[in-house]
């Protein structure tokens, strides 16, 4: 696909990216559940940095349905099933996602690590890699396939496997990592930069470490930054410096 410029004339930096978004960030003011407002939002945006000619993939949690590992501490479900239930959660999001994509024209692509003949197709990198040369949004869900690994570590594993230049963390409401929760600690500091090896010995909740690790011995740059912003993401596209860069 040919790099078009932004609507303020700016060439695009990245060529293929990778945005990850938490399940929380579908539901909105909703609390529980998909708010189809919010998910019309983030389809725009994508739709947005696909007509800056930029290959999207997006890795989409599924905590706005159900989060394994707490639900096993609650319930009394083992923690394997429970990964497996969110896991299908992640799918249900990823096809609100397509649907809202694909109503304002935008070509789309599930592929799920669990297999789902019937409404996705099967992971398979060489297919992922041809969808997004052709322009389409390719959504990633089910994690990984497999329980004890959450959606940051997924969406690392992919963007790795596909050749994202960049993993872009899309946060609810948090505009960056922070020295400290910035809701309870008003004193907290944003960082415009961080190391990989900082954020992994600072415990500073950017991602899960295995995830963070994954990106650091592989050299993938992480952007952490507030998707709520309708500028952040095209500004973040062509280069400006948004949010947390972490390198």
């Amino acid at each position: 696909m040919d790099a078009r410029a932004s609507a303020s004339g700016q060439c695009p930096r990245y060529r293929r990216v990778l945005l990850k978004m938490s399940g929380q960030a579908l539901e909105g003011d909703a609390g529980y559940g998909i708010d189809q407002e919010t998910v019309n939002y983030v389809a725009s945006q994508i739709k947005g940095v696909r007509g800056m000619g930029v290959e999207v993939a997006v890795a989409v949690g599924g905590g706005n349905i159900w989060r394994g590992q707490e639900h096993a501490s609650l319930s009394g479900i083992d923690r394997a099933t429970a990964d497996y239930m969110g896991m299908l959660a992640t799918v249900i999001n990823a096809l609100a996602l397509k649907g809202a994509l694909e109503r304002i024209e935008v070509e789309t692509r599930v592929q799920s690590a669990i297999t789902m003949a019937q409404i996705a197709e099967s992971y398979i990198r060489e297919m992922a890699i041809q969808h997004l040369e052709k322009g389409r949004v390719v959504i990633f869900a089910a994690g990984t396939g497999n329980p004890y690994f959450t959606v940051d570590t997924a969406g690392a594993l992919r963007a790795l496997e596909v050749g994202a230049e960049v993993l872009l963390m899309a946060k609810n409401n948090v505009d960056g990592v922070y020295t400290d929760d910035p809701i309870t600690n008003p004193e907290a500091r944003r960082y415009d930069r961080l190391s990989y090896i900082d954020a992994l010995a600072q415990g500073l909740g950017v991602m899960d470490s295995t995830a963070l690790s994954l990106c650091m011995d592989n050299h993938l740059p992480i952007v952490v930054f507030d998707l709520g912003n309708p500028q952040n993401l095209e500004r973040l596209i062509v280069g400006d410096e948004v949010g947390t860069l972490i390198s």
